[in-house]
């Protein structure tokens, strides 16, 4: 089965940590008010519980090429628990398999730009701190 597709011009922010309700309203408030425009396309299926970026490439490969998507983010437990809710966004396309985490501050910025193509998932990825957390580009 393919991966739920994201409205235009949003990503897909894939639930995979049912643990806490709360902690799921919290981080949708959060990605709804960060930014004055969706860009967010929150799916909460619980046939998504616990799945590792292994089994979503799999299924992503499955896919029909006109139902595969690039990149996604999962609200795993650390984005659930820790402050700030950092999504761990996947690259599902150039290089499958390689992540970052975002902050939902950052997420409007990595989401839209993404979207549209203006920046690549390296561009990101590659911007990342020590702890593989985009927090921003430096300015310098």
């Amino acid at each position: 089965m393919p991966l739920p597709q994201p409205d235009d011009l949003t990503s897909l922010v894939l639930r995979t940590d049912f643990g806490d309700e709360g902690s799921w309203d919290a981080l949708r408030a959060a990605l709804d008010g960060a930014d004055e425009y969706p860009h967010a396309t929150c799916v909460g299926e619980p046939r998504f519980a616990g799945v590792d970026v292994q089994a979503l490439m799999a299924e992503e490969a499955a896919a029909d090429e006109d139902e595969q998507i690039v990149h996604l983010f999962l609200a795993d437990a650390a984005t659930m628990n820790e402050p700030g809710h950092p999504l761990l966004a996947v690259d599902l396309s150039d290089e499958p398999g390689r992540t970052f985490r975002v902050p939902a501050r950052w997420f409007p910025d990595v989401s839209a730009n993404l979207s549209i193509a203006n920046m690549d998932f390296a561009d990101f990825a590659d911007a990342a701190d020590a702890s593989g957390t985009f927090r921003g580009f430096d300015e310098g």
